[in-house]
C-alpha cells in the first residue's frame, strides 16, 4: 500500500524493539514462505515445522541482516535451509519417497477446489512423488526456479550458491526426472539424450502451480535466467 513501511522498515523496527513489525512481515510473506517448504519437503507437518523454524530464526536473527539482499530473499533463504535440514534428516530415517496421497492432492496448490478434474490430481501427484525423489538441492532447486518462478540469479540468492550451480542442479534434476516422467508426455517420447550425445530439451519442469495448464510439466525446457 502507499505509505507502507518497507520489509527492512519494518525489520529495522523489529530490531528497535516495535512488538508488531515482524508480525507484519510474517503476514505479507508466510504464503510464499509457507509454499516453497510445502513444495521442498512434500509433507504439511513437515514443512509447517520448517517454516515455524525459519520464521523462529530470522526473529532472533533480525538484527544481523545488513541489507545485501531483499528481506523476501533472507527469509526465504533461512526456509530453504531449514527444509534442506530436515530432508536430509528424513532421508536417513527412510528410504521410500513421499507416499501420503491424503496430503498430496492439495501440495502444489492448497487452495484449489476439490471439483478439479481427477486428471489433474493424478497429475499433480505423480509430479510430486517423482519431485520427492530428487536430492534436497537438486528439489530446492527446481522448486524456485520452475515452480515457484524465481530466475536463475534470485534463486542463487535465496540458496546462496553461483547461478551456475543452480543451472546445474536443475538440470541434473530435470534429467533425473524425465525418466519418471516419460509416461506422461502426450506423445509418449523419452528424450532422454544418447550417451556422448546433447539433447536439445534440457529436461522436464515442474509447472509454477499458477500455470494454465500442468502439461507444461512434462514438455522439455529449462529454468528462467
Amino acid at each position: 500500500m502507499e505509505g507502507a513501511a518497507s520489509d527492512s522498515e519494518l525489520l529495522a523496527r523489529h530490531v528497535a524493539g516495535d512488538p508488531d513489525a515482524f508480525g507484519e512481515i510474517v503476514r505479507r510473506h508466510r504464503d510464499r514462505l509457507w509454499a516453497v517448504a510445502l513444495r521442498t519437503l512434500g509433507d504439511r507437518e513437515e514443512a509447517a515445522d520448517a517454516v515455524q523454524d525459519a520464521l523462529v530464526s530470522a526473529y532472533r536473527a533480525a538484527h544481523t541482516f545488513r541489507g545485501q539482499s531483499a528481506v523476501t530473499t533472507w527469509l526465504h533463504r533461512i526456509t530453504v535451509n531449514a527444509c534442506l535440514d530436515r530432508a536430509r534428516k528424513a532421508a536417513s530415517r527412510r528410504t521410500s519417497p513421499i507416499a501420503d496421497t491424503e496430503r498430496l492432492d492439495q501440495l502444489l496448490d492448497p487452495e484449489e477446489s476439490a471439483a478439479a478434474p481427477v486428471e489433474r490430481h493424478d497429475l499433480r501427484r505423480e509430479l510430486v512423488q517423482a519431485l520427492g525423489k530428487l536430492p534436497p538441492d537438486q528439489r530446492a532447486a527446481l522448486v524456485l526456479v520452475d515452480m515457484q518462478g524465481y530466475p536463475v540469479a534470485e534463486a542463487a540468492a535465496v540458496l546462496d550458491v553461483p547461478t551456475g550451480t543452480v543451472k546445474s542442479r536443475c538440470a541434473r534434476g530435470r534429467a533425473r526426472l524425465l525418466p519418471m516422467l516419460t509416461h506422461l508426455r502426450p506423445d509418449g517420447r523419452d528424450n532422454t539424450p544418447p550417451r556422448g550425445g546433447r539433447n536439445r530439451t534440457q529436461g522436464t519442469s515442474v509447472p509454477p502451480s499458477t500455470g494454465p495448464n500442468d502439461a507444461d510439466a512434462v514438455k522439455g525446457g529449462g529454468g528462467r535466467a
